[in-house]
């Protein structure tokens, strides 16, 4: 890298979870000319820093290009399958199965004041 890096930029050790998970390149077509890495940091950035995608700094990937990856693995599937690993090595490091094997549901009523409304009713008569 040869950009300063900023606090949302993934680490080594989480680049070597999500790199398997992200789409491989294909054998047909153009080369890929972007580094999937710095698109993660730019995505992250933007959920980091909370920024509109226009905001994405410069030293980073033009904006349409991450957020066009950004659309198109959310289209794929691979947010779900990221979400998916993370959490299963969290509860594997807790000692717990990959899958929970309970669930609760909770739910909660609001009472709603009901207000009266008045009707005026008018009818025409032909004669």
């Amino acid at each position: 890298m040869t950009r300063k890096a900023y606090p949302s930029d993934v680490n080594d050790v989480e680049w070597g979870i999500i790199q398997p998970l992200l789409p491989a390149s294909q054998p047909i077509g153009r080369p890929r000319e972007v580094d999937f890495r710095e698109i993660i940091n730019g995505i992250f950035y933007v959920m980091h820093e909370g920024c509109t995608w226009r905001a994405l700094p410069h030293d980073l990937p033009p904006w349409q290009t991450v957020y066009n990856y950004f659309r198109h693995w959310q289209r794929l599937g691979v947010w779900q399958k990221i979400h998916r690993q993370l959490r299963h090595q969290v509860r594997e490091s807790m000692g717990k199965k990959q899958e929970p094997t309970a669930a609760i549901i909770d739910s909660q009523s609001v009472k709603t004041a009901e207000k009266k409304r008045r009707y005026t009713v008018m009818t025409v008569e032909n004669k």
